[in-house]
């Protein structure tokens, strides 16, 4: 039973490839690129949200100080 909770914890390199084809299959070639933007488009959105819930309590500490 543990060697069951270890392997489910852990995707190895012939996993990933496997991961791959199925996607490939699943979307075809001409999509994956699309899917990519859409995927880096959605990183580059949720980094923005954080950086401004992060900078957002600096500001009020820096409005408090004025």
């Amino acid at each position: 039973m543990n060697t069951l909770n270890i392997s489910l914890g852990f995707v190895g390199p012939g996993q990933w490839v496997i991961i791959a084809v199925i996607v490939l299959l699943l979307f075809g070639g001409r999509k994956i690129p699309e899917l990519m933007r859409g995927l880096g488009g959605g990183i580059k959105e949720f980094k923005k949200a954080t950086q401004e819930d992060e900078d957002e309590p600096k500001k009020k500490i820096d409005d408090d100080k004025k």
